[in-house]
């Protein structure tokens, strides 16, 4: 396992739909390892691939439930459906340090993915969980969380994430390669 690079606000990469994976190989199971390392170590709760510059459809989550209990997750492929229910919930993001604000999203959803090994996943899922995966499946279709605000909010964050962009990142936070972030 080796800890990768989190990709940042205003690289390319994040902007890019994934594909679908076909190989349940060792090289994939190692992307996985990877992720979830990276994840950890910055103290997140998400990754998507493409945050660590493989534009590939895996996402990895450990997701607190009720302390001690989370819902560890490895979904390759993941495709999401039969949304219901919607609540406003504060989000930040490993690829945007610094920023968070709140996202309305559905509080549950149908998930069908494949696991690590390719074997077929088919589950629901609810309240912050339902959240986490719609985010990291977001970013698998190249949409960012600033992207589900309105437009008057962008505008208003808009000075912070042209830093970002710029390779300026917030006051405390350290450089992406480092730990230190959010979801």
């Amino acid at each position: 396992m080796s800890l990768r690079p989190v990709r940042i606000y205003g690289d390319p990469v994040l902007r890019q739909r994934a594909h679908e994976v076909d190989a349940f190989d060792d090289t994939l199971r190692q992307l996985v390892a990877d992720m979830q390392e990276t994840m950890h170590a910055h103290r997140g709760v998400g990754l998507a691939a493409n945050q660590v510059g493989v534009l590939q459809r895996v996402l990895v989550a450990d997701v607190p439930v009720d302390e001690p209990s989370h819902v560890e997750l490895v979904l390759v492929n993941p495709v999401l459906s039969e949304r219901s229910g919607s609540e406003n919930g504060e989000e930040g993001c490993l690829s945007i340090p610094g920023l968070y604000d709140e996202v309305r999203r559905p509080t549950r959803l149908r998930v069908r993915a494949r696991d690590a090994l390719g074997q077929p996943l088919d589950f629901v899922a609810e309240g912050y969980v339902a959240r986490v995966i719609e985010h990291e499946v977001d970013h698998l279709e190249g949409r960012l969380f600033v992207d589900r605000l309105s437009m008057l909010k962008r505008q208003f964050l808009r000075r912070q994430l042209d830093a970002l962009a710029r390779g300026e990142l917030p006051e405390g936070h350290p450089p992406p390669a480092v730990p230190g972030g959010a979801i």
